[in-house]
């Protein structure tokens, strides 16, 4: 067994057993391991400049940017959607040209406080329409006839995150760690609740037996055995940390009872209670939208919006607004037609949203023609990577090619005053 250990990737260990999880007992050698081990609660990560935190949200399934963000001077966006299009006088104007889908109140007011910058036409070269490979070309920021093993967020952490490991530097909420995270150095978790937070074991390899025998080799020194012991051991004191903080605010904000207001919430509290993370990620599912799309895409809309207004005022509350900058995504838009089911099909383009007090708000890029379309599909504007880059580098301060590896050209996101750029030179 110690040989099977020995031969197993850092890929494979962490897929198999390092993902901390709701519920689960915590192997008692794992915790004399780390029982002598005692960080201090919030504060800064080594080797990053500030406590800035970037909250990154995934609208899964595909959502249909054009009926989120409305061209409702478009003739060409009416006769494409003669059943499913938001007639004119429901939409919430933020231009006399583009509005947001009525259902979408709370962040029509973040909008007019000047807390909302709109990203047209985003999307990638060679677009891919399958959710799977989509989704993993926006979390890896390859090109779409490449693969990657890391995730743009992964190789930010390891290429910013000195001294030791923080299991907690990358925070998602849910079940499942997102591919973004995947680095060499293995930090972020993911936990649905902070209360029962703790370590369990994983299949195949993941058991107590094999992680105690990784923990007994002795010399001579071997490093993926060095990088098991240290991802285990950060991962019980992960756990401890999680907990605490979560205990340490209680906040008095109503959220909307659902599971995605919930997960914001969660990471209030984790800000709140000054857990040191510096990425958090929170996903909202169900844009799949093939049929009957106005009612399911309208009730997701109101959900998004409603959870990120009380999350922006609960961070008001805490004093730590000016902290936090949100970022939007889905693996792609839908096609401008409209289909035979009252819905719409996997498409390319769309818009993100960048939320905070930080930002430069209002409309950004170049919105795509409804007539010169890609095989009925939208051409987009704006490469996703660029949206990447300037967050990366002028709210993170990090420098963004070795994460993307290329330089993308930027755009102006944040403010002048607050951009990590100016601030660190």
């Amino acid at each position: 067994m110690a040989k099977e250990c020995l031969l197993c990737t850092r890929r494979e260990f962490l897929k198999a057993g390092s993902i901390l999880a709701v519920g689960a007992a915590m192997p008692t050698f794992l915790a004399r391991a780390a029982a002598a081990a005692t960080p201090e609660m919030g504060g800064v990560i080594k080797g990053f400049k500030d406590d800035r935190i970037l909250v990154v949200v995934q609208l899964g399934g595909g959502n249909d940017g054009l009926n989120m963000v409305v061209p409702f001077t478009d003739d060409n966006y009416y006769r494409g959607r003669p059943t499913i299009a938001i007639p004119k006088d429901q939409v919430l104007r933020l231009t006399d040209e583009l509005g947001l889908n009525p259902k979408m109140t709370a962040l029509k007011a973040l909008a007019d406080n000047g807390q909302v910058a709109v990203i047209e036409g985003v999307g990638y070269p060679n677009p891919n329409r399958s959710h799977f490979r989509s989704t993993e070309i926006w979390q890896t920021a390859t090109d779409s006839n490449r693969y990657s093993q890391t995730g743009w967020v992964g190789r930010y952490l390891d290429n910013n995150c000195s001294g030791e490991a923080e299991p907690v530097a990358a925070v998602a909420m849910g079940g499942e760690r997102p591919q973004s995270f995947n680095g060499v150095k293995g930090y972020g978790v993911a936990f649905q609740d902070p209360n029962s937070f703790g370590w369990t074991e994983g299949q195949g390899m993941a058991h107590e037996g094999n992680f105690s025998q990784i923990n007994k080799v002795a010399r001579p020194h071997n490093p993926t055995l060095d990088f098991l012991k240290q991802v285990t051991n950060n991962a019980v004191l992960s756990s401890d940390r999680v907990r605490e903080v979560s205990k340490k605010y209680k906040d008095t904000v109503q959220y909307p009872n659902d599971s995605f207001a919930n997960g914001l919430k969660t990471v209030a509290k984790m800000i709140a209670g000054g857990l040191p993370t510096r990425i958090f990620y929170v996903s909202l599912t169900g844009f799949d939208t093939h049929a009957n799309q106005t009612g399911t895409q309208n009730n997701l809309l109101g959900r998004f919006a409603d959870g990120v207004a009380a999350f922006q005022r609960d961070l008001e509350q805490q004093g730590n607004a000016e902290r936090v900058t949100m970022l939007t995504f889905s693996e792609f838009g839908r096609r401008v037609a409209e289909n035979a089911s009252g819905g719409t099909d996997h498409g390319t383009a769309a818009p993100m949203f960048v939320i905070g007090k930080n930002i430069n708000a209002g409309l950004v890029g170049g919105r795509p023609n409804l007539t010169d379309l890609d095989q009925g599909d939208l051409k987009y504007t704006t490469d996703f990577r660029s949206v990447y880059a300037s967050l990366v580098e002028q709210w993170l301060g990090a420098d963004s090619t070795p994460i993307l590896g290329q330089k993308f050209k930027q755009i102006a996101l944040i403010n002048k005053k607050t951009s990590a750029r100016n601030i660190l030179g």
